[in-house]
């Protein structure tokens, strides 16, 4: 089984610096993608948007961040076809990455990343630092 996602809870807006134009939207996913899924949204995104009006000061690099879709410089005129070209964008990754098994390629078990995570010291001032015998 591949990865999928879904656009869930409602869009946020956010003003930009002085200067530059449009809003910054946030917009919820399930999970967090992993690049394949991200890069493949990305691809699918920009497809979407071409010969849309008002997406010149779109910015699409890093749309996707951790666990929501970013997109700076979203303008009034844009706005209302935004919504379905982030659906179909996001069912066209997922049909990208439907066999493609990346949600299962891991390169070490969850016992193994917790271990080297145990052995790393980040004891705050005046913490006693791991001993050599209790490290793995």
């Amino acid at each position: 089984m591949g990865e999928t996602h879904q656009l869930i809870g409602g869009v946020q807006g956010e003003p930009l610096a002085a200067g530059r134009v449009g809003a910054r939207l946030r917009v919820p996913l399930t999970g967090t993608p992993g690049p394949h899924w991200s890069r493949a949204f990305g691809s699918h995104l920009a497809q979407e948007l071409t010969g849309h009006r008002a997406v010149g000061h779109l910015h699409l690099n890093d749309v996707v961040q951790g666990g929501e879709l970013v997109l700076d410089g979203v303008e009034p005129g844009e706005a209302p076809a935004l919504g379905d070209c982030l659906r179909r964008a996001v069912e066209a990754a997922n049909c990208a990455c439907v066999g493609d098994g990346s949600a299962q390629r891991l390169n070490m078990s969850a016992g193994e990343a917790e271990a080297i995570a145990e052995r790393v010291a980040v004891a705050g001032p005046g913490a006693p630092a791991p001993s050599p015998t209790t490290q793995r």
